[in-house]
């Protein structure tokens, strides 16, 4: 092949490839949310607190401000237990002996999560409580 033919070629081929790696992209990650919720019981006790939350907020029928701020902690928190979890998948594969970095590295991201968790519990006290005080 000449060079004009083999670009054409290659550009043929990226062209498929953006079209294929979207939906590729899409797929790779809702199979990555399935590993995380299948694999992680921390992340399944987290989503079934976000989903009785969510059905907290329609009860309360709570403001669109709270509303966002409970979509977006609760975004906080379910993404960095996925971030969690991939760190200590790639940690697991890097070293298989116990080193003393490698317990600090997950300990830090398990405290991140932790403080986003806290946050998360904090700023639902701070929605819900008027609103369940407000039945009595």
């Amino acid at each position: 092949m000449d060079s004009r033919k083999e670009n054409e070629h290659f550009l043929e081929k990226q062209v498929i490839h953006v079209k294929h790696s979207l939906f590729k992209s899409f797929e790779c990650s809702a199979r990555g949310v399935a590993r995380v919720a299948l694999t992680q019981r921390s992340f399944r006790i987290q989503l079934l607190i976000f989903a009785l939350v969510i059905i907290a907020g329609f009860i309360f029928h709570i403001s669109n401000t709270e509303w966002l701020f409970i979509i977006l902690v609760s975004g906080m928190v379910l993404s960095l237990e996925m971030i969690n979890t991939a760190l200590e998948y790639i940690i697991d594969l890097v070293t298989e002996e116990y080193k003393v970095h490698v317990k600090h590295i997950k300990d830090i991201t398990a405290g991140a999560v932790l403080v986003s968790s806290s946050i998360a519990f904090i700023g639902g006290l701070i929605i819900f409580i008027p609103h369940f005080l407000a039945l009595f």
